[in-house]
């Protein structure tokens, strides 16, 4: 693992295509941007068990009331 250290807006170029930019850093969180081809598969490493799914992930509480839509009572 090649380990590197950046300051905010300090990048990083991997490739050709594919450039990383240390965005903010506030505490133990950074943020970073990521630019990349749509054709680049980009997937947080939490989200990897649905690496088959949609890339885009809905609240918790939002799938189950889809998944409960026909047994919640309607509006009047």
């Amino acid at each position: 693992m090649l380990v590197l250290s950046r300051k905010e807006c300090e990048k990083i170029q991997l490739g050709n295509d594919i450039t990383l930019t240390v965005v903010k850093v506030s505490g133990d969180k950074v943020r970073l941007g990521i630019e990349a081809p749509s054709s680049v598969k980009v997937l947080r490493d939490e989200l990897e068990a649905f690496d088959d799914g949609p890339q885009t992930i809905a609240h918790p509480a939002k799938l189950l009331l889809d998944s409960d839509k026909e047994a919640l009572p309607l509006a009047s």
